[in-house]
């Protein structure tokens, strides 16, 4: 939940439009929801300005699954880093808007685009590099960064960092 959200619900209770119960469910899982095998941070988004991420390293696609539906049922976004593709295909069927990159290994599910703020610049030194690259880029863009990702300047010389 984030702060406009929060805002919202306390005024529709204010104003009479949300009973007091109800904005207790909405709020009971804060700050932490603890799914057994993993706590998630429902708070994050209030402290931080956007949610929890899911680090798929070691997870199993229903761990995934499971995390990933209690993310999108507070209105999201969502994003899966270091996905397996049997991962993927799992996190792909709980919303029609979410994205598999594969080179990045990431799934997306964005609900609304961000207003742009700040500038990323990605830069590799190799092209072995890319896919972690990748990551970096969609990673900041969905928290609403513009970013621009250069390949392969190399370590060898800093005449091909400067041609960039």
């Amino acid at each position: 939940m984030d702060r406009a959200t929060l805002q919202q619900l306390l005024r529709d209770v204010s104003e009479g439009h949300v009973s007091v119960a109800h904005a207790v469910r909405r709020l009971e899982t804060l700050p932490c929801e603890d799914l057994g095998f993993a706590a998630l941070d429902h708070h994050r988004t209030l402290r931080q300005g956007f949610p929890e991420v899911i680090f798929g390293e070691g997870k199993t696609p229903d761990q995934m699954k499971t995390i990933a539906r209690s993310l999108l049922k507070r209105g999201g976004p969502l994003l899966a880093t270091r996905v397996s593709p049997q991962a993927a295909k799992v996190l792909l069927k709980l919303d029609r808007r979410a994205v598999y990159h594969a080179l990045a290994r990431v799934v997306v599910v964005q609900q609304t685009p961000k207003e742009s703020v700040g500038d990323v610049l990605v830069v590799t030194a190799g092209a072995s590099e890319i896919p972690v690259a990748e990551e970096a880029k969609l990673t900041a863009e969905i928290m609403g960064s513009r970013v621009e990702v250069v390949y392969d300047v190399g370590v060898a010389g800093v005449h091909r960092v400067l041609g960039h």
